[in-house]
């Protein structure tokens, strides 16, 4: 039998492209928005933060989520180990434990002005498409693994549920970010079990109360279950502005100014 987790970079970085490649004729045949600006004006500088990041996760970690997971199991590290869960009930709970992990991390990185500095990058692209979902920035990228590394250890995560949440976080994230149209009743239902594009757009509006809604990025059901889902945004997706009202020049455009946007000193408005 093969292991999957033998071919973790392969299966990766397989799921990364088709996703990628596969969102981007998506986006040029159905497009949701017209874009403000040319992708080459974006892209260079979206895809270039993805290289700085793998970089920079290398350079900084010995071992990876995956990588730590398998330590713990060898090691019978974290809860799940220490209660004797069986594999099934650990699997399944992980998978939920994880995203629930990434959610309140999102929160948090909204509510805290030191982190929304580090998170901001995020926001500032001035249109959203598949490559928005790429556009973190490195100590965002290093902080948040710090904490994935964290839970994965205090748990004791299956490796095989960590490789398939990384898989799943990754493509949700590239489709909830696309400039793609989907039937709206389609839509409607998707969004029970799936964080669409149309309900996470919301969360990129310009608007402060808008940024803060709708942090999922796979499942939905803790924005509904925490009471910070917000069904459209008010000016309706056309009409609604993307990026932040204090980041709309040349710095949210370039590689250099997105890797500087934290040690700038614009300030968020008070809401």
């Amino acid at each position: 039998m093969i292991d999957p987790l033998h071919y973790e970079s392969t299966l990766r970085l397989g799921c990364f492209l088709a996703v990628l490649v596969l969102m981007m004729g998506w986006e040029w045949r159905q497009p949701r928005r017209l874009l403000s600006l040319p992708r080459a004006r974006r892209w260079p500088a979206n895809l270039g933060v993805v290289a700085v990041d793998t970089v920079v996760l290398r350079l900084v970690f010995p071992v990876l989520a995956v990588g730590a997971a398998g330590l713990a199991e060898a090691k019978s590290w974290g809860l799940f180990h220490v209660l004797d869960v069986p594999f099934g009930l650990a699997f399944v709970a992980s998978l939920l434990l994880l995203d629930l992990t990434i959610y309140a991390q999102h929160v948090l990185f909204h509510k805290l002005p030191l982190l929304w500095r580090l998170h901001r990058m995020h926001h500032t692209d001035l249109d959203f498409d598949v490559t928005t979902a790429l556009r973190f920035h490195p100590l965002e990228i290093v902080l948040s693994m710090l904490i994935k590394l964290a839970v994965v250890v205090l748990l004791g995560t299956p490796p095989l549920a960590v490789l398939l949440f990384e898989v799943i976080l990754n493509a949700t994230a590239m489709f909830n970010h696309g400039n793609v149209r989907l039937p709206l009743k389609l839509d409607r239902a998707l969004r029970w079990v799936l964080v669409t594009p149309d309900m996470h757009r919301v969360h990129h509006s310009a608007r402060p109360e808008e940024t803060d809604s709708n942090f999922g990025f796979n499942l939905p059901w803790w924005d509904r279950l925490f009471g910070t889902y917000r069904d459209q945004p008010r000016d309706g997706h056309a009409g609604m502005t993307i990026g932040l009202e204090y980041f709309r020049d040349r710095r949210a455009t370039t590689l250099t100014g997105l890797l500087a946007q934290p040690f700038l000193n614009e300030r968020r408005p008070v809401t």
